[in-house]
């Protein structure tokens, strides 16, 4: 039988009243995960709150940009990764990973080179940030009635999935309770971590395959 690993992360929030009970039901099934965060939504003193019950609980904290509004790949000035990138850091603070984890704005959770521009990528490596993508994009703030299927299914076509969810509204909640018990039954091993396959920077140095994420 084939050993399958799956990594659990959530982009885009925190968000009131959908962020705590994501958590929940992660705290009732035992499994950690990652928290990309938008730093803007940082600036309300109860949602920087759920951050840190997230963090506490034994979550990883990872910066989605300041603004998650134009890739980086598509405003390619030094000065607007930097403010992306460590506006979004600095409001995370002493509750981020010691990697400094960083996943790019996808714009709907595309692949592609408006991922990163070079000056972007030059600020990560620069900076010691582990940036990292994803392999398995389930869609669950576009299709509610599918995106659990989507989800286990291309769970069974690769070794290690690392699942892209959001704790925003209208998106993983109502079925992620589902989801956890249907990956339980499978057998899959959960993991907290992140594969190479999905990591283009780490430590200072390009690790996997940037060059398609990059803007020319």
């Amino acid at each position: 039988m084939t050993e399958r690993r799956v990594t659990l992360t959530f982009d885009n929030g925190p968000t009131s009243g959908v962020t705590e009970r994501v958590l929940d039901l992660l705290g009732g099934a035992k499994i950690l995960s990652t928290f990309f965060v938008i730093g803007r939504k940082l600036d309300d003193g109860a949602t920087a709150g759920l951050m840190k019950q997230a963090h506490s609980a034994g979550h990883w904290i990872g910066n989605h940009t300041l603004s998650h509004t134009v890739a980086l790949g598509d405003r390619p000035e030094l000065a607007y990764a930097i403010d992306e990138i460590e506006g979004a850091q600095q409001r995370i603070g002493k509750f981020a990973h010691p990697e400094k984890l960083f996943r790019p704005y996808g714009n709907s959770g595309r692949l592609g080179p408006h991922l990163l521009s070079r000056p972007a990528l030059e600020h990560l490596l620069a900076q010691n940030f582990r940036t990292v993508i994803w392999n398995n994009l389930p869609e669950d703030w576009r299709d509610p009635d599918g995106w659990v299927e989507s989800c286990i299914a291309q769970v069974l076509k690769q070794d290690w999935s690392v699942v892209v969810l959001h704790d925003v509204e209208n998106a993983c909640l109502v079925r992620l309770g589902e989801l956890l018990q249907r990956l339980h039954d499978l057998g899959v091993i959960f993991e907290q971590d992140f594969p190479d396959a999905v990591t283009l920077t780490r430590g200072g140095r390009i690790v996997g395959p940037s060059k398609g994420y990059i803007a020319d």
